[in-house]
């Protein structure tokens, strides 16, 4: 695990302990000597992730539309900041550099790029491991609607538990050094549907 890309908020958030973790995650991957990749704003705690990682000695690798740039949102601090076309060459560049995911607190953007990630792994796409780290439970619904997913015969019971879920910053990197991808098919076999029945 030498790369994680980190999807996050482009805002704080309301809570303390968003930016407390923000900080706390980008602190840790500097001192196990994990590259952060991330979307290279540098506000919100996209902002604060990155900066965590640079004092703490670590390097950060900012990928963004050059629309951002010309909103002057970049993060010109960086150890690399590429400028890319689109919002789509941007989420392919993240994916190739990293070699794993994590989604922090956000809104649409960071729902939409960690959903994506879990998507391309279940079509078999990346074999690449996702964890939400769900500081105070912010991403608990959207637990209980994989939960529902699965229930409801619309997601594998395999791929919903090949996904790491919890709030211990060391329990997730652990768990990303040692992951090992579960294989699970996309769709359940029409005899898994009927023993479910």
């Amino acid at each position: 695990m030498r790369s994680i890309c980190v999807y996050c908020g482009s805002n704080s958030g309301a809570r303390p302990a968003y930016i407390e973790q923000a900080i706390a995650l980008g602190t840790r991957m500097a001192r196990d000597g994990i590259h952060l990749v991330y979307g290279g704003g540098n506000i919100g705690l996209m902002g604060t992730i990155a900066d965590a990682v640079l004092a703490a000695g670590g390097e950060v690798t900012g990928i963004i539309p050059k629309q951002l740039v010309d909103m002057e949102v970049a993060h010109r601090g960086l150890t690399k900041l590429e400028v890319v076309g689109s919002m789509h060459e941007r989420k392919l560049r993240m994916f190739d550099l990293a070699d794993g995911f994590v989604a922090m607190p956000g809104g649409f953007g960071t729902l939409e790029e960690v959903v994506e990630m879990l998507t391309w792994r279940q079509l078999g796409i990346s074999d690449k491991p996702c964890a939400f780290l769900d500081v105070e439970g912010y991403y608990q619904p959207l637990i209980a609607m994989m939960d529902r997913m699965v229930e409801e015969r619309f997601l594998h019971p395999g791929q919903r538990a090949d996904l790491w879920t919890g709030q211990d910053i060391e329990a997730m990197l652990g768990w990303m050094k040692t992951y090992e991808p579960a294989h699970a098919t996309k769709w359940l076999s029409e005899k898994h549907s009927r023993e479910l029945r």
